[in-house]
């Protein structure tokens, strides 16, 4: 008998469509569902959403989120995009920045920072970028 549950990942590939951020949302309750981790669902739903909808709103080619399993308990949430650029919010360094109470668009990957246990950006090339979150 295992005393270890074998680690685990999933990748939803989505199109350029508005809705693709809800299915990849509703596919992430799926997948914590499954491995009984829906403790973390009210965290890595706002996670993904906020990565995702950056995603959507700032970049032109295709992207993806990917859930992988950890350590014991934890979940890594990310969204690949084809953008090389990182944002401002994950370049190292970058301080935290609230954005003023009337502005309706600019939390999203500072809330990432905030609500994540870590967080950060790999692969940055000419290839993409993955923006990361632990929860």
């Amino acid at each position: 008998m295992a005393t270890v549950s074998p680690s685990w990942n999933y990748t939803l590939h989505l199109p350029r469509d508005p809705r693709a951020p809800g299915v990849a949302r509703a596919t992430l309750r799926t997948v914590l569902a499954a491995h009984d981790l829906t403790r973390h669902a009210p965290t890595a739903e706002l996670l993904a959403s906020e990565l995702l909808t950056n995603a959507h709103a700032h970049t032109e080619g295709p992207y993806a989120l990917r859930i992988r399993s950890m350590e014991p308990d934890r979940l890594m949430v990310a969204v690949w995009d084809a953008d090389p650029k990182v944002p401002d919010a994950f370049k190292e360094g970058a301080p935290l920045v609230v954005a003023e109470q009337d502005d309706e668009h600019g939390r999203g990957l500072h809330l990432v920072r905030a609500c994540a246990d870590a967080w950060g950006v790999s692969g940055a090339s000419e290839g993409g970028k993955l923006l990361w979150a632990v929860v």
